[in-house]
């Protein structure tokens, strides 16, 4: 089985609410290994989210704060790379562009190739372009290695109806289709990525980072969360 987990950066900062924490990076760690361990394999995109959320300023363009959004990314991968490997896995980070020495270009071969190595593959720098999100990224690189389901690991627990933070009545969805998540603007994802993934047929688990064996568990189906059919 072949897993695209997309993690947000706000959630590896934990409690800190910025940067990174080491004890929820570690954590993760250790499930995505006993997942390799198995014989799964699993590339990885990581928002920037706990540095950098889009345009904050007025003075900065738009193409500029997206580019530094990708830089976000790029450190994350680096980092949870590094936090990985010290539990006893290989990894390898590819970016869409050059970053000297720190990275290595993108290509659907270069990828398939760690995957038969028995690496977690971390697909840093988004597409590459502005005005597109981590969310895109993901799904594009979700179907170009072939993977069997996208995991979105997020702060809130599956799909709702509407924003349980605001609606205590909020009604949380154990399976829906995208058709429905674009229909009723859910937002599990950017409409962009939506439309691939429906495009595409690959389906998604939304679930909640913080629980325990979170991600073991969505892997097995067997979860706490949303599937979104595709």
């Amino acid at each position: 089985m072949r897993i695209l987990l997309k993690l947000s950066g706000e959630a590896l900062a934990g409690p800190n609410k910025t940067g990174f924490h080491e004890e929820t990076v570690r954590g993760v760690a250790l499930q995505v290994k006993e997942l390799v361990d198995k014989g799964t394999e699993i590339g990885i995109v990581i928002g920037g989210g706990n540095f950098w959320r889009g345009r904050t300023s007025e003075s900065i363009d738009r193409v500029k704060a997206d580019q530094i959004g990708m830089l976000a990314t790029v450190m994350n991968c680096i980092y949870v790379s590094e936090i990985f490997r010290s539990v006893g896995m290989k990894t390898n980070i590819l970016t869409p562009f050059e970053c000297g020495s720190f990275t290595k270009l993108f290509s659907k071969d270069r990828a398939n190739k760690y995957f038969e190595k028995g690496m977690v593959v971390f697909f840093a720098g988004g597409t590459g372009h502005p005005f597109f999100s981590t969310d895109t990224g993901a799904a594009l690189r979700a179907i170009e290695i072939e993977a069997d389901y996208m995991l979105l690991a997020k702060a809130i627990d599956g799909v709702y109806d509407s924003d349980p933070a605001k609606n205590p009545d909020a009604k949380r969805y154990d399976t829906i289709s995208i058709d429905d998540v674009v229909a009723q603007n859910l937002q599990v994802v950017d409409m962009t990525a939506s439309i691939m993934v429906k495009e595409n047929h690959i389906p998604m688990r939304v679930f909640a980072l913080q629980e325990e064996n979170s991600i073991i568990k969505a892997a097995s189906g067997d979860f706490n969360g949303t599937t979104v059919t595709a």
